[in-house]
Formats: C-alpha cells, sequence, structure tokens
C-alpha cells in the first residue's frame, strides 16, 4: 500500500515541571514541562520524526495510539513489549507513519503509570484537497480528560503493587489539565470555551484517565459524533457520550443557545457498572461561554446518567456506525480467538497481602496473567531468535470452559497461571477476537486496546457469548472501526481484523491496574512474502535495557 511520507521533525523532553491542583504543589512528569503535552500534528500518510529526550528522573517510552505504524513496531513504544525504555540522560527518535488514520488520536507514555501525566493529543487532517466528511467547523478544540492525584503518581504505583490491593482512588478528573469549580482551590482556570451563536465547533476528545470510563455532556446542547478513535462515523446525535480510557471522539458542538446572562457547564464523571469497587465517584467541570455574553447569572449543569447506568453507556456505543464499508470480508475468518477477561487472586504469604482474604489482586486472559519480561523486550528477542524470552502458547479457547458470567463461582478458578506467552499469527490472516468477561471476583467492563490495528466490532452483549447464535446479529454493514472496545460488564464484545501488519502488537486492557494486574498479551504478526509486507528492519541505536 503505498503512502505519502512527509518528513518533519520535532524534538521533545520529558521533564519535571510544578503543578498546583487542588490546594497542593507538586512536581510531575511532563512533555516539555506542559501538562496535558503538545499537540502532535499531521496529514493522511505521512511520516513524522519525533525525538524524544529524557531529563527527567524515571525511565520513559512513549506509544503513539491508534497509529498503525505499518511494519514499524520498532516505534510503537509499550516498554519490555516493543522496546527498552529511554533511560534518564538518554534520547530515542521515534517514525511515526501514518497510513490511514484520520481524525484525532493521541500519545502518551507506556510504562509504569507515567502516562497520568505524559499524555496528549494527535490531529490527523486529511489530506491536502480533501474536505471533511461533515460541514467544516468554525473551531476545532482538544477537549482531553485526565485523573490527577494529590500524591505522587509514582509511589501511588508503588503502594499500589507492594500491597496487592486495589490501588488509591484519584483525587480529582480533569478537563485540559483541569479539574474544574466542584473541586476545592479549583475555581480558578477551569477550562472554558467561548463561542459564537450559530457557529459550529469539533470538539477533539481523548480519554486519557487512568482507570475510568467516563460520561461527558454539555448542558443544554447535543453532541453529534462524527468520527471515533481516528476513522470517520456516520453522524449520530446524543445529549451524552460515553468515552474509556484509549478512546478517542470526534464531536460536533452547535452553538444554538440564545437566553442571554447564562453559561453552560460541561461536565465528565466515571461510569462504573459496579458500584461495590473503589472509585473515585466526582465530576469535573469545564464552561461554555457565548461571546458577549458578560452579564451572567445562571450556569446550568448537564443531566449525566448515573454512575452505574450500563444500559445508557450502551445505547451511546450501539449508536455509532463506520461511515464507509468493510475493508475486507468479515466472513468467513481465518483463526477465531474467544479469550476471558478476569480479575483473579494470587495467594499470599501469611495472608499478607491487601485482597480478598489476605490475597494480592491479579488480572489475567485464558487464565494467563501475563508477566512483561525485565531484561529484554519482546520484539528484540522475536527478532533476534533469541530464547527464553516469551512462548507462544497463549490458548486459542479459555482452558477452562464454565457459566463465566455465574454469581456463583468456585474459588478454584481464581487463582491464574502466570507467563509470557503470546500468539503467533499468519500474515494476511482474518482473525476475530471474542472477549469473554467473567464474574470470577467481580464483574467490570474492560476497554481492551490492540496495537498495530483498527479492528471492527461484530457485536457485543451481556452473559456468556453464544458460538451459535450471537454472530447471526453481528452488524457486517457498517461496524464501527475502533483500536479500544468496551467488553461490558459480564458480557463480551467480538472483533475481527485483518493480519497485514507484520510484527509485535500489545493486546491489554486500558484500564491501568488491570494491565499492572496481567490482563494483557502480544500477537505476533508472521511476515509475508513480498517485500512490502515484512516487517522493517530495526534502526540505530535502539534504547538497550539496563540490567
Amino acid at each position: 500500500m503505498p503512502y505519502k511520507f512527509t518528513r518533519l521533525r520535532q524534538e521533545n523532553g520529558v521533564t519535571e515541571a510544578s503543578y498546583t491542583r487542588l490546594c497542593e504543589t507538586k512536581n510531575i512528569l511532563t512533555v516539555n514541562g506542559q501538562f496535558p503535552g503538545p499537540t502532535l500534528y499531521a496529514h493522511e500518510g505521512e511520516t513524522i520524526y519525533v525525538k524524544v529526550y529524557n531529563r527527567g528522573r524515571h525511565n520513559i517510552t512513549i506509544h503513539w495510539h491508534g497509529v498503525k505504524q505499518p511494519r514499524n513496531p520498532w516505534s510503537d513504544g509499550p516498554a519490555y513489549i516493543t522496546q527498552c525504555p529511554i533511560q534518564p540522560g538518554d534520547m530515542f527518535n521515534y517514525k511515526i507513519i501514518f497510513s490511514m488514520e484520520i481524525g484525532t488520536l493521541w500519545w502518551h507514555a507506556h510504562n509504569d503509570w507515567s502516562r497520568a501525566t505524559v499524555h496528549g493529543a494527535i490531529i490527523v487532517y486529511p489530506k491536502n484537497g480533501v474536505n471533511y466528511p461533515f460541514p467544516k467547523p468554525h473551531q476545532e478544540v482538544p477537549i482531553i480528560f485526565g485523573e490527577w492525584w494529590k500524591g505522587d503518581i509514582f509511589e501511588v504505583l508503588r503502594e499500589f503493587v507492594e500491597s496487592g490491593g486495589v490501588p488509591r482512588n484519584s483525587d480529582a478528573y480533569t478537563i485540559n489539565g483541569q479539574p474544574g469549580d466542584l473541586y476545592p482551590c479549583s475555581s480558578q482556570g477551569a477550562f472554558t470555551l467561548n463561542v459564537k451563536y450559530g457557529k459550529t465547533y469539533l470538539l477533539r476528545m481523548v480519554n486519557a484517565a487512568m482507570n475510568e470510563i467516563l460520561f461527558f455532556a454539555i448542558a443544554n446542547h447535543s453532541l453529534t459524533v462524527v468520527g471515533t478513535d481516528g476513522s470517520y462515523t456516520k453522524p449520530f446525535t446524543k445529549e451524552y457520550v460515553v468515552i474509556s480510557p484509549g478512546q478517542t471522539l470526534d464531536c460536533l458542538l452547535e452553538a444554538n443557545q440564545v437566553p442571554p446572562r447564562t453559561h453552560y457547564y460541561m461536565a465528565a464523571r466515571p461510569y462504573s457498572a459496579t458500584t461495590n469497587t473503589p472509585f473515585d465517584a466526582t465530576t469535573t467541570t469545564g464552561v461554555v461561554r457565548y461571546h458577549n455574553d458578560d452579564d451572567v447569572t445562571m450556569t446550568i449543569f448537564p443531566s449525566l446518567p448515573f454512575y452505574n447506568d450500563t444500559s445508557a453507556a450502551f445505547d451511546f456505543l450501539g449508536g455509532l456506525k463506520s461511515l464507509k464499508p468493510p475493508l475486507f470480508p468479515l466472513t468467513p475468518y481465518d483463526t477465531q480467538i474467544i479469550s476471558t477477561v478476569s480479575i483473579n487472586t494470587f495467594p499470599c504469604r501469611n495472608n499478607s497481602c491487601s485482597g480478598p482474604n489476605g490475597t494480592r489482586f491479579a488480572a489475567s486472559m485464558n487464565n494467563i496473567s501475563f508477566v512483561i519480561p525485565s531484561t529484554i523486550d519482546i520484539l528484540e528477542a522475536y527478532y533476534y531468535h533469541i530464547n527464553g524470552v516469551f512462548g507462544t502458547r497463549f490458548p486459542r479457547v479459555p482452558p477452562f470452559i464454565f457459566n463465566f458470567t455465574s454469581t456463583n463461582l468456585p474459588a478454584i478458578l481464581l487463582t491464574p497461571e502466570r507467563g509470557t506467552e503470546v500468539r503467533v499469527i499468519e500474515y494476511n490472516s482474518i482473525i476475530q477476537v471474542v472477549f469473554q468477561g467473567t464474574n470470577l471476583l467481580v464483574g467490570l467492563d474492560h476497554p481492551m486496546h490492540l496495537h498495530g490495528f483498527n479492528f471492527y466490532v461484530l457485536g457485543w452483549g451481556f452473559g456468556n457469548f453464544d458460538i451459535d447464535k450471537d454472530p447471526l446479529n453481528y452488524n457486517l454493514i457498517d461496524p464501527p472501526f475502533r483500536n479500544t472496545v468496551i467488553v461490558p460488564v459480564n458480557g463480551w464484545a467480538a472483533i475481527t481484523f485483518k493480519a497485514h501488519n507484520p510484527g509485535v502488537w500489545f493486546l491489554h486492557c486500558h484500564l491501568e491496574r488491570h494491565l499492572t494486574w496481567g490482563m494483557d498479551t502480544v500477537f505476533i504478526v508472521k511476515d509475508g512474502n513480498g517485500t512490502e509486507e515484512r516487517m522493517l528492519p530495526p534502526p540505530r541505536h535502539m534504547p538497550l535495557c539496563v540490567l
């Protein structure tokens, strides 16, 4: 597939900077001192080089989320999957190859929990001379959702790992780095969107939050979705949207309110399928302010679904459809992979951990809690045929078949295996993956993200996947084309993709606590036969793993 290569160069330094939020000041890791970080701009089909200098105290990698990087996993970014981290004082020159992506994507750190503050938007414009498939907006505005902890994020992670329990809840959510005036010491600096009556605004939304799916709405205004995860959708209008960590939305906002002296809150708060698990139940806000409306007497708050309103969440998600027909036949598939996604526990000596009954929380796919290597990355081991780093026995089906969503499951199923097991996939094959949620410890929603590809979301449902009946209801006409899919609580989601991108590609839950617990694996797509079907050779000066 031919791509237009335009070489741009940007230099970015990862460094600490001082920020004050919620009445307290702390140092955070940033790119160029900015939180959120700088927006990266590109056009469809371009290649951009970004030099990342690590001027901080911690290792770092950067992932270009949603960029498929054709044949180039070397710059994909996840630590110890496709590269060793950039050490303090070192640098790495990322080669970012855009192909068919268009719309809003994002970049973020992909090691430890650095992405809490190291993240920013990517905006991919159409090729020169090509218009949007919707009316040109008056203005384009990034809306980046995040989470904020008063404590140091590396201390939060250390405490979380050592205790084996649930991580400390965040203290606030943010819109473009600001909590909004429902939090203490936050009335000044809240994000404000200034609009003019009769104009349309393209909101480029990114959920960079660490652990929560979010509802978002703007009082007295509807939002029309025109893009998701770097691809166009059929216009879909709703009073609220749902966006999980890892996902992006392009939404048109029509400034159509005429009453004077009124401001309109924009607000986001979490969607959590069960209120029995701890989560930050606060709400972040910004303000939509109409031009020349200075004498304000009222600010209207939007109506948001309740925290555990699963029906509202999936009513929105069910309305998303691709604008263009599928790029390849969605059936039949060459390989089907059915994988459970579960919350588990490991026993601790003397019941000394903070999980249930003194255990350590874990997570798994097909009963394997993934162990990320620590001395060499999987891509390097695969490319140079280094043995002993990973195995190739990730199961194609769950090793144990049971009533996955039952409310009464035997405790023997709670403990998974530990391992670094991947799945090897033939080049150009059609792969269907069915994610099956379980109720082993608790049933939750899981936003599953696949690197290196967009996939079609064929369908989803609640309860156990029925291999005979459920495929009869797949959307084979205009399924959404995404890189992150929400697997519903105690339910399933089916996706399909064509494995035409050779390389090593990470698959994981984008809730950071679940990734840390082991809800991840790797797909290795083999080379094809032609020159343009083979993985590119490694660049010079890949970061070295330091023992």
